[in-house]
């Protein structure tokens, strides 16, 4: 693990895997820290100090802190009812070598939990656990992912949370908004949570 500095209040926890990053993120929510903040990526951790705190010292408790099992939060999953009818289900298909009617159903059966969130507000980088996913983007991203669009991209999937420019092979859209500012709280999905796609009949 490498610490770098961010910023004035903040270090940046560098790592070699998403799964150390899940299981380092679980050791730091338990730990006692003077820290405001967490916020998991793909392969780092931004760690921002409570005001006051002394870096070099914080970074040496960091790396005492030993990695955890990942266990999210727990609790029921949240459901979003889905159509599975992407642009890209076919070609997301053939790239994982199933029919577009395999894919469905490995997606809904999945056991999907939110690793980290980013990119936009509301948008969560979804892991699953039971089938392996590693779709490669569009050789030609689209300039414009409508809302609620469901994708796939390397192991991840997730639902933009707005109409963005996009990579990511479209396979269905959500029945519901993911991120929504006047809901409480906005965003549908936070690390951790379990999440189950329902296809919406």
């Amino acid at each position: 693990m490498r610490i770098l500095p961010s910023g004035s209040r903040g270090l940046l926890l560098e790592l070699d895997s998403l799964e150390e990053v899940l299981a380092r993120y679980a050791a730091l929510q338990e730990a006692d820290l003077p820290v405001l903040d967490l916020v998991p990526a793909g392969r780092t951790i931004l760690v921002v100090a409570d005001r006051g705190t002394e870096l070099a010292p914080l970074a040496a408790r960091l790396r005492q802190v030993e990695p955890a099992e990942h266990a999210g939060v727990g609790g029921e999953p949240v459901e979003i009812p889905v159509r599975y009818d992407g642009e890209d289900l076919s070609d997301a298909a053939h790239l994982l070598g199933c029919t577009p009617e395999e894919l469905v159903r490995r997606h809904a059966e999945e056991e999907w939990t939110v690793a980290f969130c980013g990119f936009a507000p509301g948008f969560g980088y979804l892991t699953g656990s039971r089938f392996d996913w590693d779709v490669p983007r569009r050789s030609s991203p689209r300039t414009k992912v409508p809302a609620r669009s469901l994708g796939l991209a390397g192991e991840f999937t997730g639902v933009y949370p707005r109409e963005s420019p996009g990579g990511w092979q479209l396979v269905g859209h959500a029945e519901v908004d993911v991120f929504d500012p006047d809901r409480d709280p906005p965003a549908l999905l936070v690390p951790g949570s379990p999440v189950r796609f329902v296809e919406a009949r």
